[in-house]
């Protein structure tokens, strides 16, 4: 069984480690954990994760954020991943930093990534993981806040949630979406 685990986040150096890249964050982690090294192809970089008889495709596009479904899309297709076997990893603004919340369907919130996905698919029925970033920023900030770096206080607990973030995408993998919202959405 093959599932599409997306990252969303932009390439180039300037994005690394910005709040709107925590999807490649805990992408980067769940590969780094499995000794994995993505490689560039077409739309993103990808590694393949062997799981307990299950292969996840790992993507992080290269699109920008604006045009993730360019990506999504291509991959579902290439490797034939039906949409209840796509999940995809973004940021969150309305979530204070560190909450995880996983959810099978909803709105783009705003989100362009999410936005992108959802036109190109044509439906908002696929699952995110939705990682909080905090909106600590004055009226008129978001942007600079969302292309900007975490604070030495998010860093203390970055590899705990980024951690738990790559839990909640094996769990969905392997128990589903029902049994591992139970389990990590309380959190």
């Amino acid at each position: 069984m093959k599932y599409l685990i997306t990252g969303l986040g932009n390439i180039g150096e300037e994005y690394r480690n910005t709040r709107h890249n925590i999807g490649f964050t805990v992408l980067d982690a769940l590969a780094k954990a499995s000794n994995l090294v993505f490689t560039d192809g077409r739309y993103g970089a990808t590694a393949t994760l062997s799981l307990k008889g299950r292969q996840l495709i790992l993507l992080k596009p290269s699109t920008y954020m604006n045009l993730s479904g360019n990506a999504v899309r291509y991959w579902m297709q290439k490797e034939n991943i039906p949409l209840g076997n796509v999940l995809v990893v973004v940021d969150d603004l309305a979530l204070p930093f560190g909450t995880l919340r996983l959810k099978g369907k909803g709105s783009d919130a705003g989100h362009n990534g999410l936005k992108h996905i959802a036109a190109t698919l044509g439906t908002q029925d696929y699952a995110r993981l939705r990682f909080g970033i905090g909106n600590d920023f004055p009226r008129g900030g978001q942007i600079d806040f969302v292309l900007g770096h975490f604070t030495d206080k998010d860093l203390k607990t970055m590899d705990e949630r980024v951690a738990t973030a790559c839990d909640i995408i094996k769990s969905f993998c392997l128990a589903g979406i029902s049994i591992t919202m139970n389990q990590y959405n309380k959190k």
